[in-house]
């Protein structure tokens, strides 16, 4: 069994994560753990404050054709930074944090990503489609972000009511 997974309105999903500075045993259990939790969750990728540790470091894993998450297919990444974006793109998101909504939200299509691995290495990958989408919307996490902010004020209205009235069905008496 994973670790728990933070779910909104949780605030600790609005901080803001440290760099880390320490590449040991702890992050590479943490990156561990991390896998674990998203692989449990049947997530795309996941953020390490989603587990409640405000670390700047995420996983992803993206399915392949059959549908299947490999463990050699598993990315990780330490102090990502974004150092080149283009082409934005409206793209159907959701996240594990806010569990069954989705809503469009504009990304960019592509990105060049600057990281370090968990050793520290540095490292520079490009990607584009989903693998781009999945790297913004991760870094958003660990820059105390959620999807749900990129939306116009107007549907970031429309989703606090309904999340609202979802809490209120699903609440225990």
């Amino acid at each position: 069994m994973s670790r728990e997974l933070i779910v909104y309105p949780d605030k600790r999903l609005r901080q803001k994560s440290a760099r880390v500075v320490k590449f040991d045993d702890g992050l590479g259990a943490l990156l561990e753990d991390m896998n674990l939790a998203m692989i449990e969750h049947n997530g795309v990728g996941l953020a390490a404050i989603q587990i409640g540790e405000p670390l700047r470091a995420f996983v992803v894993n993206i399915a392949n054709e059959e549908g299947e998450r490999l463990p050699e297919n598993l990315m990780e990444f330490i102090n990502p930074e974004i150092v080149k974006a283009e082409e934005e793109i409206l793209w159907n998101e959701g996240c594990l944090s806010i569990p069954e909504f989705t809503e469009e939200v504009i990304r960019f299509t592509k990105i060049t990503l600057k990281y370090q691995d968990r050793r520290g290495k540095p490292f520079v990958i490009e990607a584009e489609g989903l693998l781009a989408i999945a790297f913004q919307h991760e870094i958003d996490h660990l820059d105390g972000k959620l999807f749900v902010d990129r939306l116009p004020l107007l549907k970031r209205k429309k989703f606090e009511k309904e999340w609202k009235k979802n809490l209120k069905a699903n609440a225990k008496p």
